[in-house]
């Protein structure tokens, strides 16, 4: 028990100043313009966990590298689908509470892409509304597995390295209330210094933005550990996490600009409104674990 308690202090370590650098880095590059390198090294810091991993010596053969999926299709298609539908239900849920604040105008294109953005749709026979349905699309179907590749970079370090420890030294419920904090503030470097995922307008930025941040941390934390208890496959809560980040940009694509200092209570699932039915699902799943009872989904 205290070598696996010293492996993941090494483990953190390594994967903290690893990933807390590049976010560094990724600020300096963002207040200079350089959006580009900020997209880069945004892809960069999800496998700082792998990196992690790799230098503090945990053990990656055992992870699930190679599907064995007889019997567990079902938690594959949930892991592919349901992120998407919990995002869907999030932000219904929020323009039923801020409708005004829909919009599909292509106000937000408009306002992060240039001017000529909407033109340049037309030119290509998209109206707004279209392009948007083209996302919605793409984010229940390829986009998830896409996306898998970066994600998988994260869940080798938490749901493979740190989830199992905490689980075993805490318990179910404390381990994955833990491993979802420490998850959550992982990314508190962005969210303080350019208003990762939730702008800088909000009132009490940036503190709420961080707790706000955990709290998402933790639903999903639980979610794809779930996923990774059931199927013994590194690669299942990495489709689930790219389910996510897939689904989660399409709600912001229509909301207004105009009131950004909302987004901390949504459109995307990580703000705290649009977030609730995530919050349901993962308390649903965790009470069941807790009590033994989470023999199925």
């Amino acid at each position: 028990m205290e070598s696996h308690k010293k492996g993941v202090v090494r483990f953190l370590i390594w994967t903290f100043a690893i990933a807390w650098s590049l976010q560094l880095a990724a600020a300096w590059c963002f207040h200079h313009s350089a959006q580009v390198i900020v997209q880069l090294l945004l892809i960069v810091v999800m496998y700082a966990p792998f990196l992690g991993t790799l230098l503090s010596g945990a053990p990656l053969k055992e992870m699930g590298w190679k599907p064995k999926l007889k019997g567990k299709l079902k938690y594959v298609l949930v892991a592919w689908f349901v992120p998407g539908l919990l995002t869907v239900a999030g932000a219904v849920l929020y323009f039923l509470v801020f409708p005004e604040h829909f919009d599909l105008s292509g106000a937000y294109l408009t306002e992060n892409m240039g001017e000529g953005i909407l033109e340049q749709l037309e030119a290509q026979g998209l109206t707004y509304p279209l392009y948007i349905l083209a996302a919605v699309i793409s984010s229940f179907t390829y986009a998830p597995l896409l996306n898998m590749l970066a994600a998988v970079g994260e869940e080798v370090g938490w749901r493979g390295v740190l989830y199992p420890q905490l689980k075993q030294r805490f318990g179910i419920g404390k381990g994955c209330l833990l491993g979802g904090t420490i998850w959550g503030i992982w990314h508190w470097p962005l969210i303080a210094l350019i208003g990762y995922e939730y702008g800088t307008a909000y009132w009490g930025f940036p503190v709420l933005g961080m707790f706000a941040f955990c709290i998402f941390t933790i639903t999903m934390g639980i979610l794809c550990d779930f996923f990774y208890e059931k199927t013994a496959c590194i690669w299942i809560p990495a489709i689930a996490h790219g389910a996510v980040n897939a689904a989660g940009t399409v709600p912001i694509a229509v909301c207004d600009p105009d009131h950004a200092d909302y987004m901390l209570l949504g459109p995307s699932p990580n703000g705290l409104l649009a977030g609730l039915p995530f919050v349901l699902i993962a308390a649903v799943i965790l009470w069941r674990r807790k009590n033994g009872i989470c023999r199925d989904i």
